[in-house]
């Protein structure tokens, strides 16, 4: 079934009813095409004053990709499902760090009660059977108005045929059964976790989903190495993370606090 930003949006209220959430709905748009759905919705909200409600942007296929560091997202029609999601925070830039990894939980947890055995990875990956099953990329925007907005791309892979995987360039998880789903109700049942975590980081920060993010940790007590532009930097043992969001890795009976910024975790072969 196509993509369709009505049935979408009354999904989403047939989920908040049942929910008793009281949060604002979505206004959600879908496209065929576009480069980017993080890149249009940097440019709407340059000029959106902070009154302006949660936008979600769909693309059914997306041209120039991106994820986090400047690499490329790649995906095919119907096989990723592609978008984007302006969220206004009254607040300054700096108080989002940790937002990746909210949003991370609340893909995990959406599709954990769908049925698919999901774990997060430090900072902004969702895996399955230990490969990458959806890309996270958040990105701000700071105007005119009091405080930020926050653009959350969401990448998640639905079914890789093996061309696109090629082109990937290393093996990836895919979801068959999400596949299979309603797409509408997939994406409906996303944005209302969304939602309901991004009402909790706006209110009480990362620090109150610390817990179920370490919950989902795919590289718990696991021995693990930190990489910047494949220089390694330190080696050690997964801890999980603190209330930032920052890795605690602990080294040679030390505990070091790690940022993300640029780097990368790879567990030890």
């Amino acid at each position: 079934m196509s993509l369709n930003a009505q049935a979408i949006e009354l999904e989403l209220r047939a989920l908040n009813r049942a929910s008793g959430s009281v949060l604002e709905s979505v206004d959600v748009e879908v496209v065929a095409e576009t480069g980017s759905t993080n890149a249009d919705l940097i440019q709407r909200v340059k000029v959106a004053n902070a009154n302006q409600g949660a936008v979600l942007l769909i693309a059914e296929r997306q041209t120039a990709g991106r994820g986090r560091a400047g690499r490329t997202w790649f995906s095919a029609p119907g096989g990723v499902l592609t978008f984007s999601l302006a969220w206004h925070f009254p607040t300054q830039a700096q108080a989002l760090m940790g937002l990746p990894l909210a949003v991370g939980v609340a893909i995990a947890e959406c599709l954990q009660k769908i049925g698919v055995p999901v774990e997060l990875k430090w900072p902004n990956d969702v895996l399955k059977d230990g490969k990458k099953l959806a890309g996270i990329l958040v990105e701000t925007q700071t105007n005119s108005e009091s405080g930020v907005w926050a653009i959350i791309g969401v990448g998640l892979n639905l079914r890789i045929p093996d061309e696109l995987e090629h082109q990937i360039g290393h093996a990836v998880a895919d979801a068959p059964w999400l596949a299979q789903m309603d797409r509408n109700a997939l994406m409906a049942a996303l944005l209302h976790s969304l939602q309901q975590v991004l009402w909790t980081f706006e209110q009480a920060g990362f620090a109150a989903l610390a817990e179920r993010w370490n919950q989902l940790h795919a590289y718990h007590q696991q021995e693990v190495k930190i990489i910047d532009h494949d220089q390694l930097l330190h080696q050690g043992r997964a801890l999980g993370v603190d209330e930032r969001g920052s890795l605690l890795l602990q080294v040679d009976g030390a505990v070091l606090t790690i940022h993300s910024g640029d780097v990368s975790l790879r567990a030890l072969a």
